[in-house]
């Protein structure tokens, strides 16, 4: 079996368990092609920890879960030196924290204070840990899935830009269809039941490796480069846009990880969809999870109600497509 039928595989899996949420897993599935983190948000109980657990027991990989609440330290989350003590020889060892995981889930990530949520910065950026001035290498397979709320205020952390941005893509998940709603009752209650059964085995972690291979190997021509540029432009130099409004709603445009972001991610979309060429198509279905997250909004934009999501459609609308 090739590396995309596993992957298809293993998106099967999800979906059965899922219902209803086939933009989401996607987005997960990218993120775990392009070898980045994802930031998932949405309303209680529309299944955002299911869906990153539902990947994790189906994937060969070790899963770890991080619940942040506002009395979690640093050295929750990466580990600590402890002291044996005289009888084992009286010395610092290292004790691992759940961040040495393979799918680590940071389960709302937004309840813990920047204390908390700045241990994951090392982690999520290089990929190892330093404790006591000794640097920690993570798991070669390492992706942080974390999850927030987007309408509870009191005792939440919002995220600072910093940390934003070392997410690869920021998810928003939302209600199913009314059919589906009906699914998942019978989803359910199947599992109730015991009569939902798991399928034998996991899909191998190798695959997931393998399929960054082919990833990279997927062609992106030099028009859809500079495509790519000049979305990332427009976020940067709106007042370029004469009678448009980009300029009164961006203050801060997207990084240059914004620009790899939609490369690595249109990428892992068109070897999901089986072609070896990136179409603007491609780039046009990644950019506003590439990007809904890396633009700070003008006052006056948040004042009028004007969402990151729609600035990003009137990118996509005044750039040129190749």
């Amino acid at each position: 079996m090739s590396a995309r039928d596993q992957i298809l595989d293993l998106k099967q899996r999800i979906a059965a368990a899922v219902i209803g949420q086939e933009q989401v897993i996607d987005q997960l599935l990218i993120a775990l092609l392009a070898n980045g983190h994802l930031l998932m948000e949405g309303l209680p109980g529309l299944a955002k920890t299911r869906t990153i657990k539902t990947l994790a027991k189906n994937l060969e990989s070790e899963f770890r879960r991080i619940q942040f609440t506002p009395d979690l330290l640093p050295s929750d989350i990466t580990g600590t030196e402890v002291y044996t003590g005289e009888a084992a020889g009286g010395k610092f060892v290292f004790q691992q924290g759940p961040i040495f995981g393979n799918l680590i889930l940071a389960d709302e990530i937004n309840r813990a204070p920047a204390k908390a949520q700045a241990a994951l910065l090392e982690a999520m950026e290089e990929r190892q840990v330093t404790v006591a001035g000794t640097t920690h290498k993570l798991p070669e397979l390492f992706l942080v899935l974390a999850t927030q709320n987007p309408i509870e205020q009191e005792g939440t952390y919002p995220l600072p830009e910093a940390q934003m941005d070392r997410f690869l893509l920021h998810v928003f998940v939302g209600y199913s269809s009314d059919d589906d709603e009906r699914k998942i009752l019978r989803l359910v209650r199947g599992e109730d039941a015991g009569t939902h059964g798991a399928q034998d085995g996991k899909v191998p972690a190798q695959c997931c490796f393998d399929a960054r291979k082919e990833v990279l190997s997927v062609k992106v021509s030099d028009t859809i480069e500079k495509y790519m540029v000049a979305l990332i432009a427009a976020t940067r130099r709106p007042g370029d846009f004469k009678g448009s409004k980009l300029a009164g709603w961006i203050k801060v445009g997207a990084s240059p990880r914004g620009t790899l972001a939609l490369d690595r991610a249109s990428r892992a979309r068109t070897w999901l969809e089986g072609r070896g060429v990136v179409t603007p198509d491609d780039v046009k279905a990644v950019v506003h999870a590439c990007l809904r997250h890396r633009l700070i909004l003008t006052y006056e934009a948040e004042a009028d109600g004007i969402t990151k999501d729609a600035v990003l459609d009137e990118v996509v609308k005044q750039v040129a497509v190749p």
